[in-house]
């Protein structure tokens, strides 16, 4: 059951606020805007910040006078931007060069060995450099929520080709996100590392910290966060997320 003593509040974003690169609804909105009244929130997820910009930051109207308790953690916590007045970027393990092309030829492989076929009709990018993250997109970034999930609902096809990339790249850690994609980061820095940054930055203990995400089954993008010790709360979509934070309140 969801604890009132706890300081600060994660959730992930595709598939526990929204459904995958949507916007939050007017409903879920109103909520966060109410907790953050109460408690710091952070918003920890695969992608990028303008997606972050997009999907939440613009569906707040009227709430920035509460952004001193909201962080956000765009690319799986590989960064960590805080409100002073404007949006301030303070730590982002960029990959190096090297690391890219390291990352984008073992994808490369990853996608020929699997049998991945580019589909006739794509919605963006199949694979994006987010700076401190490479991202494979089956379908492209903007595919239609209907069509995503329709493309690989039991996560068998990103399995594989996850399951080659840490055979083949090692060094760097995959994980199966959202709805058709695979996220690529520096070993270790994950979502657990990002919650480890939150606690230094904010001086809290993993008592005083719960996360809530979709996808906090081994293999899950979510995963990691069960290694930081906090308490972790599983949801099945924004629904059960909503429920979550009308407990808190």
């Amino acid at each position: 059951m969801p604890d009132n003593s706890k300081k600060l509040i994660i959730f992930d974003l595709d598939g526990t606020l929204t459904k995958s690169k949507s916007p939050i609804d007017p409903e879920m909105a109103d909520l966060v805007i109410r907790l953050l009244s109460v408690k710091k929130v952070a918003i920890i997820s695969g992608g990028g910040y303008p997606q972050f910009e997009t999907q939440f930051i613009s569906r707040l109207p009227g709430a920035g006078d509460r952004f001193d308790n909201l962080l956000l953690l765009p690319t799986s916590g590989t960064r960590l931007f805080v409100w002073k007045g404007s949006w301030v970027e303070q730590y982002a393990e960029n990959l190096t060069a090297a690391e890219k092309e390291r990352i984008m030829s073992a994808l490369n492989s990853a996608l020929i060995s699997t049998a991945y076929v580019k589909p006739a009709v794509v919605y963006g990018d199949i694979v994006e450099d987010r700076g401190s993250q490479i991202t494979f997109s089956a379908l492209g970034q903007k595919a239609p929520v209907e069509v995503k999930y329709a493309w690989d609902p039991t996560r068998e096809k990103r399995e594989k080709i996850a399951d080659f990339l840490r055979k083949k790249i090692p060094e760097f850690d995959e994980r199966v996100g959202g709805a058709t994609s695979v996220d690529i980061t520096r070993r270790g820095v994950n979502k657990g590392y990002g919650i480890r940054k939150l606690e230094q930055y904010l001086g809290l203990h993993p008592d005083e910290i719960a996360f809530v995400g979709d996808a906090l089954f081994y293999g899950g993008n979510d995963y990691p966060a069960r290694a930081s010790g906090v308490d972790c709360f599983p949801v099945k979509g924004p629904e059960e997320t909503k429920e979550l934070i009308k407990k808190w309140l």
